[in-house]
């Protein structure tokens, strides 16, 4: 980025404290904070979660306490403080809503995959706000959407459903995969077949597909053919409570429960295959850190799964509705098959796309 353009850039971030959107955040401002002849003022819940030289920041914690306080932050709050900066060349917003500001020219980055999501009573009844987020992101999605010059995603797929959600044209819709620092794998196979699926207990997740395989799996071979293991241990929330109901008492199948990140990537050298059948993903890390395992996945037949494998060898995709089908996928690679196991194709994302920061910002300020 050409140093002597002297271009003040705000990114606004004041609802991302944890997770996959908090690195995004946290490698975004380290890049622009490299950048030399730039003004770069970040809008954040608390400085201290993404501190870094040269930005200026502005806090404001209580953004976050409801939706109420989040919209009047992002459409009153963010355009007093807009009127009160230097001139804007650019102003990002890194959590999927477009707020009301001055600046020369906007852009917003689309995290939320949840709009996208086919809620059903039991989503409703095992987490409320799940359903009643997808309806309100779908809300946020299209207000003041026609004010950015581009939308930012991490898919294809989510390009597509973003421009028919909102209105807004493919052409300035941006795809830039996120870039990952993949760990290096420990642990050694085990002896025992290992089906592994790391996540959170969160209902859209999909647990019940694979506890229900299982289940019908030991029916057929009988037990001690294989472990199903699971990062829940059926205490976290009224979900994981309701599965160690109804599928604690499987041998096969191990609550293990939370996993350090060093401890998963021993489970990722033992384990025999991942599976991933979540309902909805922006992208689903798990997927590209087993990757480089070059072991069998059996994944979500669905177009964010279908992306982040690109590339893989060896993979089977299932519907997410289908025990049997999965069931069946497990039982070829418990008895050393992998008739229906395939590669996936690479993929280069069309036009507009990304691959870092710089080539980002370098499209954004265009």
């Amino acid at each position: 980025m050409d140093g002597a353009l002297r271009l003040h850039i705000v990114i606004s971030a004041v609802n991302i404290r944890k997770g996959g959107t908090l690195t995004v955040l946290r490698d975004c401002l380290d890049y622009l904070s490299k950048q030399p002849g730039l003004r770069v003022t970040a809008l954040v819940h608390r400085r201290g979660l993404c501190e870094f030289p040269g930005i200026d920041y502005i806090e404001i914690p209580w953004s976050t306490r409801s939706w109420v306080r989040r919209l009047w932050c992002e459409y009153v709050t963010m355009h007093r403080i807009s009127k009160r900066l230097p001139e804007v060349d650019l102003w990002f917003s890194l959590h999927d809503t477009t707020p009301r500001v001055r600046a020369r020219r906007q852009a917003v980055y689309c995290h939320t995959s949840f709009p996208f999501m086919k809620s059903s009573w039991q989503d409703l009844r095992m987490d409320y706000k799940i359903p009643l987020f997808a309806h309100l992101t779908r809300f946020a999605y299209r207000i003041n959407s026609r004010s950015n010059s581009y939308m930012v995603v991490q898919q294809e797929w989510m390009r597509k459903g973003l421009s028919r959600l909102t209105g807004f044209p493919e052409q300035r819709i941006v795809v830039a995969p996120p870039a990952f620092n993949l760990p290096a794998i420990t642990g050694k196979p085990a002896a025992e077949p290992i089906f592994l699926y790391p996540s959170t207990p969160d209902c859209h997740k999909n647990f019940e597909l694979l506890l229900e395989a299982s289940a019908l799996l030991e029916r057929r071979l009988g037990p001690g053919r294989f472990r199903t293991v699971i990062t829940l241990d059926g205490s976290e929330n009224r979900y994981s409570r309701w599965l160690k109901a109804r599928f604690g008492g499987i041998p096969s199948v191990d609550f293990h429960g939370y996993m350090s990140k060093e401890e998963l990537l021993s489970f990722y050298g033992s384990a025999t295959c991942l599976v991933f059948p979540s309902r909805i993903e922006t992208w689903g890390l798990p997927i590209s850190e087993f990757l480089p395992t070059g072991k069998p996945l059996i994944l979500a037949d669905l177009p964010y799964a279908h992306e982040t494998a690109a590339g893989a060898r060896c993979v089977a995709f299932v519907p997410t509705d289908d025990a049997a089908a999965l069931a069946d996928r497990m039982q070829e690679l418990v008895e050393g098959r992998t008739d229906a196991f395939g590669p996936v194709p690479a993929a280069v994302p069309a036009q507009p796309s990304a691959d870092g920061w710089a080539s980002l910002f370098e499209l954004l300020l265009k």
